[in-house]
Protein backbone atom coordinates (compact mmCIF):
# COMPACT_ATOMS: atom_id res chain seq x y z
CA UNK A 1 0.00 0.00 0.00
CA UNK A 2 2.75 2.49 0.97
CA UNK A 3 4.56 1.67 -2.27
CA UNK A 4 2.05 3.90 -4.04
CA UNK A 5 2.59 6.93 -1.78
CA UNK A 6 4.83 9.76 -2.94
CA UNK A 7 5.16 12.38 -0.14
CA UNK A 8 6.19 15.84 -1.32
CA UNK A 9 7.96 16.79 1.92
CA UNK A 10 11.02 18.26 0.17
CA UNK A 11 8.85 20.47 -2.07
CA UNK A 12 6.73 21.97 0.71
CA UNK A 13 7.50 25.48 1.95
CA UNK A 14 9.79 25.09 4.97
CA UNK A 15 8.77 25.43 8.58
CA UNK A 16 11.45 28.09 9.12
CA UNK A 17 9.93 30.22 6.34
CA UNK A 18 6.55 30.03 8.05
CA UNK A 19 8.03 30.78 11.48
CA UNK A 20 9.84 33.80 10.05
CA UNK A 21 6.61 35.12 8.57
CA UNK A 22 4.79 34.64 11.89
CA UNK A 23 7.78 35.79 13.99
CA UNK A 24 7.48 32.89 16.38
CA UNK A 25 9.02 29.49 17.13
CA UNK A 26 6.36 26.80 16.82
CA UNK A 27 6.04 24.24 19.60
CA UNK A 28 3.48 21.77 20.91
CA UNK A 29 2.58 22.53 24.52
CA UNK A 30 0.95 19.32 25.78
CA UNK A 31 -0.91 19.59 29.09
CA UNK A 32 -1.96 16.30 30.66
CA UNK A 33 -3.52 15.18 33.92
CA UNK A 34 -6.72 13.83 35.40
CA UNK A 35 -10.15 15.03 34.28
CA UNK A 36 -10.90 18.18 36.25
CA UNK A 37 -7.27 18.95 37.07
CA UNK A 38 -7.40 22.27 35.22
CA UNK A 39 -5.78 21.41 31.87
CA UNK A 40 -8.40 23.00 29.63
CA UNK A 41 -8.73 26.07 31.83
CA UNK A 42 -4.98 26.67 31.71
CA UNK A 43 -4.67 25.94 27.98
CA UNK A 44 -7.53 28.32 27.20
CA UNK A 45 -6.10 31.10 29.37
CA UNK A 46 -2.59 30.64 27.97
CA UNK A 47 -3.84 30.73 24.39
CA UNK A 48 -5.72 33.97 25.02
CA UNK A 49 -2.61 35.55 26.55
CA UNK A 50 -0.38 34.45 23.68
CA UNK A 51 -2.96 35.58 21.12
CA UNK A 52 -3.09 39.01 22.75
CA UNK A 53 0.66 39.25 22.12
CA UNK A 54 0.18 38.49 18.44
CA UNK A 55 1.17 34.81 18.37
CA UNK A 56 -0.63 32.42 16.01
CA UNK A 57 -2.02 29.55 18.06
CA UNK A 58 -4.37 26.60 17.92
CA UNK A 59 -5.95 24.78 20.86
CA UNK A 60 -6.73 21.06 20.65
CA UNK A 61 -8.92 19.85 23.52
CA UNK A 62 -9.96 16.32 24.39
CA UNK A 63 -13.74 16.68 24.20
CA UNK A 64 -13.61 18.82 21.04
CA UNK A 65 -11.36 16.38 19.19
CA UNK A 66 -13.47 13.38 20.20
CA UNK A 67 -16.54 15.15 18.86
CA UNK A 68 -15.00 15.45 15.38
CA UNK A 69 -11.68 13.96 14.26
CA UNK A 70 -11.81 11.09 16.75
CA UNK A 71 -15.56 10.50 16.87
CA UNK A 72 -16.16 6.78 17.18
CA UNK A 73 -13.17 6.08 19.40
CA UNK A 74 -13.94 4.80 22.88
CA UNK A 75 -11.78 4.55 25.98
CA UNK A 76 -10.26 1.10 25.66
CA UNK A 77 -6.44 0.93 25.70
CA UNK A 78 -6.43 0.50 21.92
CA UNK A 79 -8.76 3.45 21.32
CA UNK A 80 -6.83 5.68 23.72
CA UNK A 81 -3.66 4.86 21.81
CA UNK A 82 -5.26 5.68 18.46
CA UNK A 83 -6.72 8.88 19.93
CA UNK A 84 -3.26 10.07 20.99
CA UNK A 85 -1.63 8.94 17.74
CA UNK A 86 -4.05 10.99 15.63
CA UNK A 87 -3.71 14.03 17.88
CA UNK A 88 0.09 13.81 17.70
CA UNK A 89 0.02 13.59 13.90
CA UNK A 90 -2.25 16.65 13.68
CA UNK A 91 -0.01 18.51 16.15
CA UNK A 92 3.01 17.70 14.00
CA UNK A 93 1.28 19.28 10.99
CA UNK A 94 0.59 22.47 12.96
CA UNK A 95 4.21 22.68 14.13
CA UNK A 96 5.40 22.37 10.54
CA UNK A 97 3.00 25.23 9.69
CA UNK A 98 4.72 27.44 12.29
CA UNK A 99 1.78 27.42 14.71
CA UNK A 100 2.03 27.31 18.50
CA UNK A 101 -0.14 24.32 19.40
CA UNK A 102 -1.72 23.89 22.82
CA UNK A 103 -2.99 20.42 23.64
CA UNK A 104 -5.21 19.46 26.57
CA UNK A 105 -5.60 15.69 26.92
CA UNK A 106 -5.64 13.32 29.89
CA UNK A 107 -2.88 11.17 28.26
CA UNK A 108 -2.92 8.83 31.26
CA UNK A 109 0.02 6.52 30.61
CA UNK A 110 3.72 6.96 29.93
CA UNK A 111 3.59 4.83 26.78
CA UNK A 112 0.98 7.20 25.31
CA UNK A 113 3.19 10.18 26.12
CA UNK A 114 6.04 8.33 24.44
CA UNK A 115 3.95 7.82 21.29
CA UNK A 116 3.23 11.56 21.14
CA UNK A 117 6.89 12.41 21.75
CA UNK A 118 8.09 10.06 19.01
CA UNK A 119 5.65 11.43 16.43
CA UNK A 120 6.04 15.12 17.23
CA UNK A 121 9.73 15.00 18.12
CA UNK A 122 11.07 15.72 21.60
CA UNK A 123 12.58 19.01 20.36
CA UNK A 124 9.10 20.20 19.33
CA UNK A 125 7.21 19.11 22.43
CA UNK A 126 6.85 20.77 25.84
CA UNK A 127 5.25 18.36 28.33
CA UNK A 128 3.26 19.96 31.15
CA UNK A 129 1.91 17.75 33.93
CA UNK A 130 -1.14 19.34 35.56
CA UNK A 131 -1.06 17.57 38.89
CA UNK A 132 -4.16 17.23 41.04
CA UNK A 133 -5.30 14.35 43.23
CA UNK A 134 -8.20 12.12 42.24
CA UNK A 135 -9.98 13.20 45.43
CA UNK A 136 -9.71 16.89 44.62
CA UNK A 137 -10.76 16.37 41.00
CA UNK A 138 -13.75 14.35 42.26
CA UNK A 139 -14.63 17.16 44.67
CA UNK A 140 -14.56 19.71 41.81
CA UNK A 141 -16.32 17.35 39.38
CA UNK A 142 -16.77 20.17 36.86
CA UNK A 143 -18.34 17.88 34.22
CA UNK A 144 -20.24 15.59 36.58
CA UNK A 145 -18.15 12.63 35.38
CA UNK A 146 -16.87 11.54 38.78
CA UNK A 147 -20.42 11.18 40.10
CA UNK A 148 -21.38 9.19 37.01
CA UNK A 149 -18.28 6.98 37.34
CA UNK A 150 -19.05 6.33 41.01
CA UNK A 151 -22.59 5.33 40.05
CA UNK A 152 -21.23 2.96 37.40
CA UNK A 153 -22.54 5.04 34.51
CA UNK A 154 -19.07 5.66 33.00
CA UNK A 155 -16.71 2.79 32.22
CA UNK A 156 -12.90 2.87 31.91
CA UNK A 157 -12.82 6.09 33.94
CA UNK A 158 -9.28 7.35 34.44
CA UNK A 159 -8.11 7.13 38.03
CA UNK A 160 -10.89 4.75 39.04
CA UNK A 161 -10.97 1.65 36.81
CA UNK A 162 -8.38 2.85 34.28
CA UNK A 163 -4.95 3.80 35.57
CA UNK A 164 -3.22 7.16 35.50
CA UNK A 165 0.56 6.92 35.67
CA UNK A 166 2.54 9.79 37.12
CA UNK A 167 4.90 11.09 34.43
CA UNK A 168 8.56 10.14 34.49
CA UNK A 169 10.12 13.40 33.37
CA UNK A 170 7.75 16.26 32.44
CA UNK A 171 9.24 19.58 31.42
CA UNK A 172 7.08 21.31 34.03
CA UNK A 173 4.73 20.17 36.80
CA UNK A 174 1.89 22.44 37.90
CA UNK A 175 0.02 21.50 41.07
CA UNK A 176 -3.42 23.07 40.85
CA UNK A 177 -4.27 22.07 44.42
CA UNK A 178 -1.45 24.15 45.86
CA UNK A 179 -1.58 27.25 43.66
CA UNK A 180 -4.43 29.43 42.47
CA UNK A 181 -5.52 29.55 38.85
CA UNK A 182 -3.89 32.96 38.35
CA UNK A 183 -0.61 31.85 39.99
CA UNK A 184 -0.52 28.62 38.00
CA UNK A 185 -1.13 30.45 34.72
CA UNK A 186 1.69 32.88 35.49
CA UNK A 187 4.12 30.02 36.20
CA UNK A 188 3.07 28.35 32.95
CA UNK A 189 3.34 31.55 30.92
CA UNK A 190 6.79 32.45 32.27
CA UNK A 191 8.02 28.94 31.47
CA UNK A 192 6.55 28.80 27.96
CA UNK A 193 6.93 32.33 26.58
CA UNK A 194 10.74 32.42 26.07
CA UNK A 195 10.57 29.11 24.22
CA UNK A 196 8.38 30.63 21.52
CA UNK A 197 10.85 33.29 20.42
CA UNK A 198 12.65 32.85 17.12
CA UNK A 199 16.15 31.50 17.64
Amino acid sequence: MTDNLFPIDKKILSRSAKETLLQQHSQVIWLYGLSGSGKSTLANALERRLHAEGLATVLLDGDNVRRGLNAGLGFSDEDRMENIRRIAEVSKLFVEAGIVTLNSFITPQNNLRGIARNIIGAQNLIEIYVECSFEECARRDVKGLYAKAKAGEVSNFTGQDSSFEAPENPDLTLNTEKTSEAETLEILYQFIRPRLNLK
